[in-house]
């Protein structure tokens, strides 16, 4: 029997990795966790070489964080998603290895996958404290700037993403992108013009201080649990199916677990909203329905909502999605659209 070159027999194989791809994108979180079980294991190989065991875990939840995020960007006209993830993976490896002030040794590596350890020379005292005070002044001046351009700074800088991936992230035209990294690094060139005697340069100051939105720390942080949540082999999903007069092929998918205080759920094909009307996600905990969120779905009805909060530790008795005005409703008033349990 033949087998592909992740070692799965064609019995084994399933839906390509390309097809849960597609699914993934159009919304269908449970195909994460089978691209999770076919890789990881081989990312954390890779990484740990590089970085050690408690790193390489880090940097697998942070490549599949990146799968998740930007599914619709994969093309697999490019490329396999086999070499589409190896080559996040060597990214973030590389990242980490340059944040430890580290580089990377060359070795005969065929497939360019792998990373041999290198020496960590520390700065000495007075680097380290030149280091520090600059670290300060770059800190506040950047906490000086509008929230857009902080935020964009931090991805070009910070997270070293080109400038399109940033414009992907923050779902922004390319143009806005561009425009607000410039005015931001023109604000902090006047702030800091002072201080940059001797020819130091502004770029290579800021890629050598950690620039870290609050927002963008937060946010991180909640995709990354998120991101555990959905890939546990324990976490079964509820599906929210179509009530009448909603097309059949719209439903949901709600994971939860028992004592986790989170929840995430997953929309496919919803129509658009009526005008002055949104979607909104209720959950049954306690015989009190909570809200988990207002829905805005994508041109193809796809949408992703994570929720938090200590209700979401007990298992829901139903959930649904009501069509509501425009507002913050306590309790669902409009009409159900999907439902679980179904109707």
């Amino acid at each position: 029997m033949s087998a592909d070159e992740n070692g799965r027999s064609a019995a084994e194989q399933g839906p390509s990795d390309e097809s849960l791809m597609g699914r993934l994108a159009a919304g269908h979180a449970d195909a994460l966790g089978v691209l999770h079980g076919r890789y990881a294991s081989m990312m954390f190989h890779l990484a740990a070489r590089s970085l050690g065991p408690s790193a390489a875990e880090e940097i697998v939840q942070e490549v599949f964080l990146a799968v998740w995020r930007k599914a619709d960007a994969f093309d697999p006209a490019l490329g396999t998603f086999r070499s589409w993830v190896l080559q996040i993976t060597h990214h973030q490896v590389l990242n980490e290895l340059r944040r430890r002030g580290r580089q990377p040794q060359v070795e005969a590596d065929p497939d360019g996958l792998l990373l041999e350890r290198a020496i960590e020379r520390g700065p000495g005292p007075e680097e380290a404290a030149w280091r520090a005070h600059r670290r300060a002044v770059v800190r506040a001046a950047v906490e000086t700037l509008p929230p857009p351009q902080r935020q964009a700074l931090s991805l070009a800088f910070l997270e070293d993403l080109t400038h399109q991936q940033i414009a992907d992230f923050l779902n922004v035209p390319l143009g806005t992108t561009k425009t607000r990294i410039r005015a931001g690094l023109e604000r902090l060139r006047s702030h800091l013009a002072p201080l940059l005697a001797g020819g130091l340069l502004l770029v290579v100051l800021l890629a050598t201080v950690l620039i870290r939105d609050r927002a963008l720390r937060t946010a991180a942080r909640r995709d990354e649990a998120a991101l555990r949540l959905v890939t546990s082999s324990d976490v079964v999903p509820r599906r929210l199916a179509a009530t009448p007069g909603t097309p059949a092929a719209t439903h949901g998918n709600y994971r939860g677990r028992p004592g986790v205080p989170m929840a995430v759920t997953t929309f496919s094909s919803l129509p658009p909203a009526p005008r002055g009307e949104v979607y909104h996600a209720w959950g049954l905990y306690s015989g009190r329905w909570n809200s988990l969120g207002t829905i805005t779905p994508n041109t193809q009805g796809s949408a992703l909502l994570i929720t938090e909060g200590a209700f979401l530790a007990t298992p829901p008795t139903a959930l649904k999605v009501t069509l509501e005005s425009t507002g913050t409703p306590s309790t669902p008033t409009g009409p159900n659209v999907i439902v679980w349990p179904s109707p």
